[in-house]
């Protein structure tokens, strides 16, 4: 990524899977590789990222936070 996004949409689809799969790891740990932990304003802009990315390029079942239904009843939750 060498010139500056001119939008949320164009810094996503900027991102390499090696980005995506970094910026997971981040989350997952609470810091980067560095050592440096993440702040929590980091940790949302890295989650809104992921999240991003997973719509643009994933398959629904790959995507972060995704809750597979099948077989299950409707819920209250549901609505």
């Amino acid at each position: 990524m060498t010139d500056k996004p001119y939008s949320w949409h164009a810094l996503v689809a900027s991102m390499t899977p090696d980005i995506h799969q970094s910026l997971k790891t981040a989350i997952e740990l609470g810091k980067w590789p560095n050592g440096d932990r993440l702040s929590s304003e980091q940790l949302e802009h890295c989650l809104q990222a992921v999240i991003a990315y997973d719509e643009l390029y994933l398959p629904q079942q790959e995507r972060t936070a995704w809750i597979n239904k099948d077989g299950l009843g409707k819920s209250h939750c549901d609505d």
